[in-house]
């Protein structure tokens, strides 16, 4: 997984009309230009790829490091791709606030015009609930999730592009998927995680080295009077109904984000649920309606000071948010992987000969500025 660090401030106003307008059609001259050349499946991994993602967003002119580049560039390529979906084999849904919960809505409204398989359409609308728990529910960061934007073709390849922000902090975190029919969803499954601040303690169980951690909670969980049993005995009552961490000498861990939270209603309707449904694999698990951040936390809990399973806390957004270093940190510069990203966006504009000359020129001066290097 590729993870980066850019800065990301929260933006409270709107794009002004005049710009979103040169967006769109800066957007559709690009995507069109693109597909044509690469085909759609490119287009989307390229959209996954977080520097190409940031990139396109500062050539179409937007802040470079305003949260805003997130929404207003993918508002303005699903406007800018309205009406040209069933030629491009692109097609965009969801989007900020209200509009992502019409995700699952718009994929089955465009698999009913495309006929496409229900199985088809089933697993794209599953993949977008999937990316959207595990960036709520698996990665705990702090950051609430308010944009998510699903992208896919006709041939089942999509691209989820989600944000969220941390109020308390002033600041953005943006999370890249890229997926097929064949996608895994819990063992690092992002292509990028893109972030203005590294956290100190995140619970992180897309992490390899959560695996024992999972695999503990799965078997936990599976045993409803265990489960129950061992939440008592982490512990005591403080106040009416509320429960706190009992102190637990010569255990290395002490606070968790969970605290106050045992044995609530909502905590017991989650688990009872799990125990209805007897999930026989994490990703189950995770899926089971009620399911969310709470009792994740509860489960992983109990696995790491019971069973001594213990999970990563290490943020996954750790990194430089680049191309890679000349010091080597966190990598070299990948040259041919740098050239190839500005010259893709630069054939693009070349050949989009529909914009004007004045346009394509300024277009291209932002991108030999996104890409300088000397």
């Amino acid at each position: 997984m590729r993870t980066g660090v850019a800065e990301f401030t929260l933006d409270y106003g709107r794009c002004p009309p005049w710009l979103f307008r040169r967006m769109v059609r800066l957007g559709r001259a690009i995507g069109i230009a693109i597909i044509r050349e690469f085909g759609p499946e490119e287009f989307l991994r390229r959209l996954a790829d977080p520097v190409w993602f940031q990139s396109l967003g500062c050539v179409l002119a937007f802040d470079w490091n305003a949260s805003g580049l997130t929404t207003t560039t993918l508002g303005a390529l699903k406007v800018a791709f309205q009406g040209l979906e069933k030629d491009l084999g692109v097609f965009i849904c969801g989007g900020k606030g209200k509009t992502s919960r019409r995700t699952p809505e718009e994929i089955n409204n465009w698999g009913w015009q495309l006929g496409l398989n229900e199985k088809v359409v089933w697993r794209l609308e599953y993949s977008s609930r999937a990316a959207a728990k595990v960036d709520s529910a698996l990665i705990q960061d702090g950051f609430q999730i308010y944009h998510h934007s699903f992208i896919f073709t006709k041939t089942g390849h999509w691209a989820v592009i989600q944000q969220g922000m941390n109020i308390q902090k002033g600041r953005a975190r943006r999370y890249h998927w890229w997926g097929d029919t064949q996608k895994q969803f819990i063992e690092e499954p992002h292509t990028g995680i893109s972030s203005p601040v590294v956290l100190s303690t995140v619970l992180d169980l897309t992490a390899k080295k959560s695996r024992q951690n999972r695999q503990v909670g799965l078997e936990v969980i599976q045993k409803p009077k265990t489960f129950l049993r061992d939440l008592k005995v982490l512990t005591v009552k403080s106040g009416d109904w509320q429960f706190r961490v009992m102190s637990l000498p010569g255990i290395e861990f002490h606070h968790h984000p969970v605290e106050n939270e045992f044995l609530s209603p909502q905590l017991r309707r989650a688990v009872n649920q799990a125990l209805i449904r007897q999930p026989t694999t994490f990703e189950k698990l995770l899926m089971t309606p009620g399911v969310g951040p709470r009792t994740i936390r509860a489960i992983s809990l109990v696995a790491e000071i019971i069973y001594g399973a213990k999970p990563s806390y290490e943020d996954p957004a750790r990194y430089t948010f680049a191309h890679g270093g000349k010091d080597g940190t966190p990598y070299f510069v990948d040259r041919q992987q740098y050239d190839r990203t500005l010259a893709i966006i630069e054939k693009a504009l070349r050949q989009s000969h529909w914009l004007l000359f004045r346009e394509r020129s300024q277009a291209l001066q932002r991108a030999t500025q996104v890409f300088h290097t000397s």
